[in-house]
């Protein structure tokens, strides 16, 4: 992966989900949390990204997620995450990345490396007087039945725990829900005690792919990606560029090229997943057919889509067009990534644009 903080690093490098899920249990002699309670004090420690939030206020509604740089499903729920909130920032959803049970030193290059996959408010945990962390401590009292990451709380306008459960259970119907006057607490309590078997199954379900693709063992992978689909078809478009990876893994790559061509004619306005699926073409490794001028389709596409404003796009695009032997445009491209950039990103693009003029194309790091 490269070095850098770039939106779709989080996809375009198989290191990323190398971590196999790991569940952490937290016994206490409290009460659980539940639907309908209030929700715990908000302590936490230093914000590494956005703008920090004191405490609860009725003029927003919340999701406090729990992850780790570890936790493989962590990894692979993030996008979808940060696509929720892209859709929601706007009615008012503030979206905190709590990272628990961490070394506190792993999570600012990780966030960096997400670039806007992860644009959400990210912090630390406040171990100043809790060893294992306070919003660990207090928050994570959901009984045998929920104890492992990634969960999400939802809360409403009146500081009340909304939702529990799996980020990837979490939609844009039941956001939607949960901001209007309507939505009913005590139902959604009793609909969550019977989620809970589903989250576990999506946990396992998780686990079992991405295990198989830190192996290498394609065919158990598309196994395992073929049941979760099953069970759960809503992941369909989210879980494409595994899809992907994996037909390019078997070096089936008739079907990973009309897949990835398929999709992308399904899907031409989403940025992400085209800037995903033209990346995994040009640098997985041990791909021994890249069809370089699909993945330019695919590039040229999240480009429009994005108005050519979207510094990762551009880099994706500028990398691609370097490989078919554009160097000049590829420059040009990487020129726009550099001024499109954050203040943050502008050294790392800088980087690559230097590589570029000097003939050589900037590696990427796993």
């Amino acid at each position: 992966m490269n070095d850098m903080p770039q939106s779709f690093r989080f996809a375009k490098a198989s290191v990323l989900l190398v971590s196999v899920f790991f569940a952490v249990t937290r016994q206490t002699a409290q009460a659980e949390l539940a639907i309908g309670d209030s929700a715990p004090k908000l302590q936490v420690g230093k914000w590494i990204q956005g703008e920090l939030v004191k405490e609860f206020d009725t003029n927003h509604v919340y999701i406090v997620e729990f992850w780790a740089t570890w936790c493989g499903p962590c990894r692979a729920s993030i996008p979808h995450l940060n696509e929720l909130w892209q859709k929601f920032k706007n009615k008012g959803v503030v979206v905190i990345g709590q990272d628990v049970w961490d070394n506190d030193s792993n999570v600012a290059p990780f966030v960096k490396k997400m670039g806007d996959k992860m644009t959400y408010r990210v912090t630390l945990d406040d171990k100043s007087h809790e060893p294992e962390g306070f919003m660990a401590a207090q928050w994570w009292k959901l009984g045998v039945n929920h104890h492992g990451i990634p969960t999400v709380f939802v809360i409403n306008h009146e500081g009340r725990i909304a939702w529990i459960g799996h980020p990837m259970a979490l939609n844009e119907k039941l956001l939607d829900d949960i901001l209007s006057p309507h939505y009913e607490l005590a139902k959604a309590a009793a609909e969550y005690g019977k989620q809970q078997p589903e989250d576990q199954k999506l946990a396992a379900g998780e686990d079992k792919l991405l295990s198989a693709v830190k192996q290498k063992k394609w065919d158990d992978a598309e196994s395992a990606l073929d049941d979760l689909l099953k069970t759960f078809p809503q992941l369909q478009t989210g879980f494409a560029w595994i899809r992907l990876k994996i037909f390019l893994g078997q070096k089936k790559y008739d079907e990973a090229y009309k897949f990835a061509d398929s999709f992308s004619d399904s899907y031409p306005a989403d940025v992400s997943r085209q800037n995903i699926l033209a990346w995994e073409i040009v640098t997985q490794d041990g791909v021994e057919q890249r069809n370089l001028a699909l993945s330019l389709k695919l590039a040229e596409r999240a480009n429009k889509a994005a108005s050519g404003k979207n510094a990762a796009v551009l880099d994706t695009l500028a990398r691609i067009q370097f490989m078919s032997e554009k160097k000049t445009e590829a420059i040009a491209t990487e020129q726009k990534a550099v001024e499109a950039a954050s203040d943050e990103e502008k050294d790392n693009y800088q980087k690559f644009l230097t590589d570029y003029q000097q003939g050589r194309l900037p590696k990427v790091k796993e």
